[in-house]
């Protein structure tokens, strides 16, 4: 386009799109074009402007980003001072407010008043001359912050232009940062796996991302904005009344939440908090309270200020999500699937309306990764019913001294061999047989229905044969008393012959479903089968080598190991031997050297997915049927089956004349 003319009005057509698309997507939550036709749109804008440098104007969308990063920032003055607010912590409170606001009014009814949340983010104050954006503020000490107009120029949902008509000469609009909570676990992922610095809560990434001596980075990170007020108003007029206000700061392309609300006197206040609060948890943002303003703005001339805070305006706090307390101990604490956790043991403090004295640290990668010490002050942090767990380390508090912890070698339970999971961040406590933490998890997989399929025998009872002491491991199981079960809790002389019966019944097994009923770490149904198909007995496994291990069809190195390390625990061979001697049995099982099955000694490899079976349930067919499933094409392998979407695998086969069989041919040689 090489008439400056027609470039122009281009130019302003495509300005006026992007900044409607802008508006629908981050303000609305209501796009009406893909981000592929509006990539297509801003790289015509940036086109065009590249061209005609001296058509870019301030509030161009493609001025959101591109300014170099400052070597510092500057500051920026308030005219009307960005005071703190006042707390109230309990209903009582907030009624003593009412009260005041009523007196100081001289009203003898109810006060209007305005409810909404108080986001936990970062305050800024938004100047606005003529409709554009020309300077953003942090709130600092309330009478001189920090300018990062420039950062604030990347947030989506700030508007660079006031849209509609009818603002002053002059307005300052004041709001909070926030960074919803689904965006804050990605980009603190991102920052790990990046190798960058972690960031406590929603409410420090959204101060840190505003922060940033570099735009393109604050740019980069999913910030909103909520206006919750204004400051300085000059050359123009604002309605009476502040929920007047937040509809025309509405209209002007700000985003507004939709839990704002108007109430009248402190009951409706206390009725929206308890609204609010139960919805807490499911909100997409971090809030920590809600605030009750004035509405009518001449009333809140009346009452005024404090020293520090207005008088017509209550912050009603819900109760911490995170308070800072000291480590007083880190164990290892081994659960029921025998997975070592490290816990905090803490100084007793107070979040989230509980008392907490412990806290989840994950796993050692997490430990390691917020270096979590022994003595050192923490940030703990509670929400809702989520289990507490330790945010982040108060260095500047970090005593002398201090060590680096470290997951055990054994369990603290039973003193079995802890072992990392291979290819993850779980250790694990290998004597799942003999330790007690695992009793009651062990008793319940062990009788669960694909493996022994004791019938009865389940979570309530299984709690209480380990409290009682009359089951410490599986093979307890077999020596149980009628008499003593039916005077268990619930029991009865019924229900506990019913349960010896099933007990016994349950001798007799397979040898597959006794390997399942071992729960032996990554062995499920498919693996047992194909264990007990290729060795033939119990001997041969436990005794097998973890390179014997990983020719049994579908195991490798990673399920080998964990085999292998369970086997070779001294407590989980006594407990085998146990149930030996109670009986335990099964018939013999033909393995792949006899000949006896129809696919003995076939190799097969599986590629693409199959409409009647999984993966691993194709396996388990295969391996019951004498074959091995394994991973690659070779010479030496006889069928590759092909489900839909196929990879390489299928090309090797044809190109090295492997038998290949489409899924009705698969199960056609399944069935005969």
């Amino acid at each position: 386009m090489s008439d400056p003319s027609r470039a122009e009005k281009r130019i302003e057509a495509l300005r006026e799109q992007l900044n409607e698309h802008n508006y629908r997507y981050y303000v609305l939550d209501a796009p009406v074009v893909s981000d592929a036709e509006y990539d297509r749109l801003l790289r015509e804008l940036q086109d065009l402007e590249r061209r005609y440098p001296e058509l870019i104007v301030p509030d161009s969308p493609t001025q959101r980003v591109g300014a170099a990063p400052a070597g510092e920032f500057g500051e920026v003055r308030h005219r009307v001072p960005m005071t703190s607010m006042d707390n109230a912590m309990t209903d009582a409170e907030v009624q003593d407010w009412d009260d005041r606001v009523r007196r100081g009014l001289a009203v003898a009814g109810t006060v209007s008043y305005t409810a909404e949340p108080k986001f936990d983010g970062t305050s800024i104050s938004l100047r606005y001359e003529d409709g554009l954006l020309v300077r953003a503020g942090t709130r600092g000490d309330g009478t001189v912050g920090e300018d990062v107009t420039q950062n604030a120029r990347t947030v989506r949902s700030i508007p660079l232009r006031l849209r509609g008509r009818g603002w002053p000469d002059v307005i300052e609009v004041r709001g909070e940062i926030v960074i919803p909570k689904q965006d804050f676990a990605k980009l603190n992922a991102a920052q790990l796996k990046a190798g960058g610095r972690i960031f406590a809560n929603p409410r420090n990434a959204a101060a840190g991302s505003l922060r940033q001596l570099d735009p393109r980075i604050t740019a980069a990170r999913p910030l909103s904005f909520f206006p919750w007020g204004l400051g300085e108003v000059a050359g123009g007029t604002v309605p009476a009344r502040h929920s007047d206000v937040v509809a025309r700061l509405a209209e002007w392309g700000f985003r507004v939440t939709g839990l704002f609300r108007t109430v009248d006197g402190a009951e409706d206040c206390l009725r929206y908090y308890a609204d609010i609060a139960a919805m807490r948890e499911r909100l997409p943002f971090e809030i920590d309270g809600v605030v009750y303003k004035v509405d009518e703005l001449a009333a809140r001339e009346r009452l005024g200020f404090t020293a520090r805070a207005p008088r017509w305006a209550v912050a009603h706090k819900f109760p911490a999500h995170e308070e800072n307390t000291t480590v007083e101990d880190i164990l290892a604490s081994v659960g029921r699937t025998g997975v070592v956790t490290p816990v905090a043991v803490l100084h007793p403090v107070h979040v989230g309306g509980v008392t907490v004295t412990h806290a989840t640290l994950h796993n050692q990668d997490e430990v390691e990764r917020k270096d979590v010490r022994i003595g050192d002050t923490v940030i703990v942090r509670r929400a809702g019913d989520v289990i507490p767990e330790v945010v982040a380390v108060v260095m500047e508090k970090r005593p002398p001294n201090t060590h680096p912890w470290r997951m055990p070698p054994r369990c603290p339970q039973c003193g079995s061999e802890v072992v990392r999971e291979q290819g993850a961040a779980a250790y694990r406590c290998m004597g799942g047989l003999f330790c007690p933490a695992q009793s009651v998890g062990a008793l319940l997989h062990f009788a669960s229905r694909r493996a022994m399929d004791i019938e009865g025998l389940g979570d309530k009872l299984a709690t209480q044969l380990v409290e009682s002491g009359m089951a410490r491991t599986v093979a307890d199981l077999y020596r149980l008393d009628a008499a003593a079960l039916a005077g268990l809790e619930r029991m009865g002389t019924k229900s506990a012959n019913n349960l010896v019966a099933q007990i016994d019944a349950s001798r007799a097994t397979t040898l597959p479903r006794l390997l399942n009923a071992l729960g032996i770490p990554q062995v499920g149904e498919a693996t047992a089968l194909a264990l007990a198909v290729h060795f033939g007995d119990l001997a041969p496994v436990m005794d097998a080598s973890a390179e014997s291990l990983e020719e049994v069809g579908g195991i490798g190195p990673n399920v080998a190991g964990e085999i292998h390390s369970f086997f070779h625990q001294k407590h989980n061979r006594e407990v085998i031997s146990s149930l030996l001697e109670s009986g335990v049995h099964w018939p013999a099982v033909s393995i792949e050297a006899g000949g006896s099955l129809p696919l003995a000694g076939k190799a097969f490899v599986l590629t693409g997915t199959l409409a009647s079976l999984t993966r691993d349930e194709a396996t388990a067919r295969l391996v019951a049927l004498g074959a091995r499933v394994v991973g690659s094409v070779s010479g030496k392998t006889d069928y590759v089956v092909v489900g839909e979407d196929p990879g390489t695998k299928a090309d090797r086969a044809k190109a090295l004349g492997v038998t290949i069989l489409d899924e009705p041919a698969f199960m056609k040689l399944l069935g005969g």
